[in-house]
């Protein structure tokens, strides 16, 4: 047994040598060395369906360790999935390959995440395993009773990311998430005690975790952690010690097998030590057949499951068909079932808003918003311990918590970094839409993920309050300059910034409604007054950006505002207007969704005055753009201060009097 095991092995750490050698780039030792574990655990163990990558009740496999990409990408072609041919591995890290340098999610291909800068994978597998345990509570676990194994590394465990998240899972007694430590004590620069001497097993076990520790080379003790994995009451991590390079005479143990290819003259030398006669990328047949066989035995087990949940949903009649569309990434599942009540009550929300017109701040008209949608069976609100400033918690949120996932609100605690990941967990395990609070300042810890919720396409909503000078007296190590620039760079990813309540409802409909972008939502702490004072069928802020009125025919100044500065703006474009100097207003909530508008519009909007004006309590520089070398930018391009926020926005010259004077000064 011990030998069909090896040889199997072997298939993974030959596709592995061959492929990272011929792209002369790659990372051989991870792979080699975990090539046993993998093995035990997608023979024996994990529930898969090669036909049906999307499966729903499938075990959820994260390769945390990212840079191994290649004991992922052997796997998924072994046991026989589309998405990976030969001829793919035999690409390994070139253009358009799926198999890229680190794996990078694609829908339907087994690839359940992307993973390369460390640690994220285990924040991811959190996600994985939240929802499924909220799926299992929504649904039932005769349909929902799957586990998540990552695989983790030295290097996972180093960084910050996996303390917040490995902590988070032992707080929420994950028993279904499995990790898989490849304990091999190497990292880049050498021998991991070059700069860590932790006790892992002390660590695991403080945060609440199980911990095994096995030789990761003996097939006996990985089937036999394994096995006592299943029954675990708790996340349980199997500490695998396992050698980097396994087979490689000269390598094998050493950091020089980490991230370079081994070379023709070693990979001859670990052909002969691991007694496989085979030239590059061939894998004998009978070896292949029995991978398509363990696959083709996971594609039978998954189909028997899946034929249960459909007779069983069909029962169900309509609320079957709900269940159904819970995995489908569009509008909110159940959102028609309860669309009318809703929209009505955001319509209600509106009237009441314009009857009064009383100034709010935007975080307090984002939990009216939330007031609202809470009730959506799928989407997953939280917060990282600032439930109360950035108004994430309303009335009708129920507090996930250990043994009780039939809640929709996570406390993260402060643990911004890990929150990030862990939604993006949640919203590439099934159709939960989650969406996660912090102040604005804080999306620098939290960037990482947000770039990688970009990247994959999720539908992650950021809810980041406090978001300038407007906080006030907790000074400049609060108050965010730069950070709305630095996330509008992020490719493929909608940043708003809502000027009232109006706004707000309408970015939150388009965070909400959005396929494959995620979604920051900047709101303000300090009150502001409202800039709509008409209701609209229209969603005005889908145009990223619009006019808001204008104060003559002929005008002579465009004026762009987002946030708190619009009625800043609106208040500037009156009072020049007693002067005899006429502008238009324009509401800027969203600059990338302006950017997408017509040549035509942008022109309508930029084009129509010489003198274009920009005010933003943020960095000025990213403005330029829109204003052009002539135009004139207010803003901030040093840190902040600590006083009452009206005295900073006059200190840093926002305000109208000094606004007014540079403009009359250009013209």
């Amino acid at each position: 047994m011990s030998k069909q095991y090896k040889e199997l092995a072997n298939c993974i750490r030959f596709l592995s040598i061959d492929a990272v050698q011929k792209a002369n780039s790659g990372h051989p030792g991870m792979p080699m060395g975990m090539a046993d574990v993998a093995t035990v655990l997608f023979k024996d163990f994990l529930n898969f369906n090669p036909k049906n990558p999307s499966w729903i009740n499938r075990d959820r496999f994260v390769l945390s360790a990212g840079h191994g990409s290649m004991l992922l990408y052997s796997l998924l072609y072994l046991t026989g999935y589309k998405s990976v041919s030969l001829n793919d591995i035999k690409n390994f890290r070139q253009l358009d390959s799926i198999c890229a340098g680190h794996p990078e999610y694609h829908p339907n291909t087994g690839v359940e995440t992307t993973t390369g800068p460390l640690g994220q994978g285990i924040s991811n597998a959190v996600g994985f395993a939240i929802s499924e345990e909220i799926l299992k509570k929504q649904i039932g676990k005769k349909f929902i009773n799957h586990k998540t194994y990552v695989i983790a590394g030295d290097g996972c465990l180093m960084e910050g990311i996996s303390h917040e998240a490995l902590s988070l899972a032992g707080h929420l007694k994950l028993k279904n998430l499995i990790m898989l430590f490849d304990n091999n004590s190497i990292s880049i620069d050498g021998p991991t005690n070059l700069a860590v001497s932790d006790n892992h097993e002390k660590r695991f076990r403080s945060y609440g975790w199980d911990y095994i520790k096995i030789n990761g080379h003996d097939y006996k003790e990985i089937s036999k952690a394994l096995k006592k994995a299943q029954k675990s009451k708790k996340p349980i991590a199997i500490s695998c010690k396992t050698t980097i390079g396994y087979g490689s005479p000269n390598k094998g143990g050493k950091a020089s097998s980490h991230g370079s290819p081994l070379g023709d003259d070693e990979i001859k030398l670990v052909r002969k030590k691991l007694n496989w006669s085979h030239n590059p990328f061939e894998i004998p047949k009978k070896l292949l057949n029995e991978w398509k066989l363990i696959g083709e035995r996971a594609f039978k087990n998954a189909k028997k499951h899946e034929k249960i949940f459909s007779k069983e949903l069909k029962k169900l009649g309509w609320l079957g068909s709900s269940i159904s569309n819970k995995f489908k990434k569009d509008f909110p599942p159940g959102y028609n079932l309860t669309r009318n009540a809703i929209i009505g009550s955001v319509e209600k929300a509106k009237t009441e808003y314009l009857k009064n017109l009383e100034p709010m701040a935007t975080r307090k008209c984002s939990e009216k918003f939330l007031e609202i949608v809470s009730k959506l069976p799928n989407l997953i609100g939280g917060s990282a311990d600032l439930a109360g400033s950035n108004n994430t918690k309303t009335k009708n949120h129920k507090i996930i918590k250990s043994g009780d996932f039939s809640g929709n609100y996570i406390h993260y605690g402060v643990r911004e970094h890990a929150m990030c990941g862990v939604m993006n967990g949640i919203s590439l395990h099934s159709g939960l839409i989650p969406y996660g609070g912090t102040f604005l300042i804080f999306s620098d810890y939290c960037k990482p993920s947000i770039r990688l919720a970009a990247m994959m396409k999720q539908k992650v909503i950021y809810v980041f309050t406090h978001d300038s000078i407007g906080l006030g007296e907790d000074g400049p190590t609060h108050q965010p300059i730069e950070q709305l620039a630095s996330l509008r760079s992020i490719p493929n990813l909608n940043v708003f910034r809502p000027s009232d309540l109006i706004e707000t409802f309408e970015c939150w409909q388009l965070a909400l409604e959005s396929k494959n972008t995620p979604s920051v939502i900047a709101l303000t702490r300090q009150a502001i007054k409202p800039v709509r004072i008409k209701s609209s069928t229209k969603n005005m802020s889908s145009l990223g950006a619009y006019e808001i009125f204008r104060t003559n025919d002929d005008i002579k100044v465009t004026i762009l505002a987002t946030g708190s500065e619009t009625s800043l703006a609106s208040e500037v474009g009156h009072k020049l207007a007693t002067d005899g100097i006429y502008s238009k207003i324009i509401s800027m909530p969203c600059h990338e969704l302006f950017d997408q508008q017509s040549e035509g519009y942008k022109n309508e909007i930029l084009s129509e005055t010489n003198l274009v004006v920009s005010i933003e309590a943020s960095e000025t520089s990213y403005w330029k753009k829109y204003t052009n070398y002539n135009g004139l930018n207010f803003g901030i391009d040093d840190f902040g201060k600590s006083a009452p926020y009206k005295d900073i926005y006059n200190h840093f010259g926002i305000s109208n009097e000094n606004i007014i004077k540079k403009i009359k000064e250009r013209l």
